[in-house]
């Protein structure tokens, strides 16, 4: 999830050669976060001679800007399980993370494994092993393919509703590059798909409701800390985006349904 902890250090860090106390590259402009309070900072600590190092205080609150730079990350991967908002502001604001892509990817895959991998459970053909193996390297493909315009419909689905409410939600103009990236990277949950499909038992289904309602509930976390509004406005967010995709879901229940598609079949038993 994060990069952050004592690695964290090494993105603000000032030159320890020079005499008395060095600010950080940053301290120019206001790119960083109180993890606390959300206002901005020019830095998260100063780098004194011989590496002595003490966190900046936020000027607001007068608590640490970013108490979790000398947190191990496994730590900070807990608090951010535990949804704190403190953990998302520091993997959001105060770290350099790159991997939205590749774990948007991931995540997609997961889940069109385990549509795939549901679809053919239910679907028991005697036809030869050339043409099995064929038609369910293309059922992978379209379940990838479903999976992605339903995971876009859903951030359509938060976009346009934010845009709606866009001037009594924030004071300022919010930043949707960065929402997006907070929603993917708020999305890791669904790398659990994989592993409730492998140990598969009786609660399954119950498991798969869960990973649902952790990786929506990591998505409202998001919102809230990118924006900085209240949870009302979060959870009517959410649930614009899981109508939106509810809609495309119904869609292509109709659609597969008038061309005898077996996707309606997976789409019955979905979480």
């Amino acid at each position: 999830m994060g990069n952050g902890g004592r690695g964290g250090l090494q993105q603000g860090e000032g030159d320890a050669g020079g005499g008395g106390a060095t600010p950080t590259a940053a301290s120019a402009s206001c790119q960083y976060r109180c993890i606390e309070c959300n206002q901005e900072a020019k830095e998260l600590y100063r780098d004194y001679n011989h590496g002595v190092l003490k966190i900046t205080i936020c000027k607001s609150c007068q608590k640490p800007v970013d108490k979790y730079i000398e947190y191990d990350p496994v730590i900070i991967l807990i608090n951010a399980i535990l949804c704190k908002a403190q953990a998302y502001r520091h993997i959001l604001f105060n770290t350099q993370i790159n991997i939205h892509g590749k774990l948007c990817i991931f995540c997609l895959l997961c889940e069109a494994y385990l549509r795939w991998w549901q679809l053919q459970d239910s679907n028991q053909n005697t036809a030869p092993d050339d043409l099995i193996r064929y038609a369910k390297e293309w059922d992978f493909y379209r379940m990838f393919a479903i999976a992605a315009l339903e995971q876009t419909a859903y951030f359509i689905g938060i976009f346009t509703f934010l845009w709606v409410e866009q001037p009594m939600t924030v004071k300022e103009k919010p930043s949707f590059i960065l929402l997006l990236k907070a929603l993917l990277l708020s999305s890791y949950g669904k790398l659990l798909l994989i592993p409730a499909v492998i140990w598969e038992h009786d609660y399954t289904p119950l498991c798969l409701k869960l990973i649902k309602v952790f990786v929506l509930t990591s998505n409202f976390q998001a919102i809230r800390v990118t924006l900085n509004i209240n949870r009302k406005l979060c959870f009517l967010a959410v649930l614009s985006g899981l109508l939106l995709e509810s809609i495309v879901v119904y869609f292509f229940q109709r659609m597969e349904w008038d061309v005898g598609s077996e996707c309606a079949i997976y789409k019955s038993q979905d979480f």
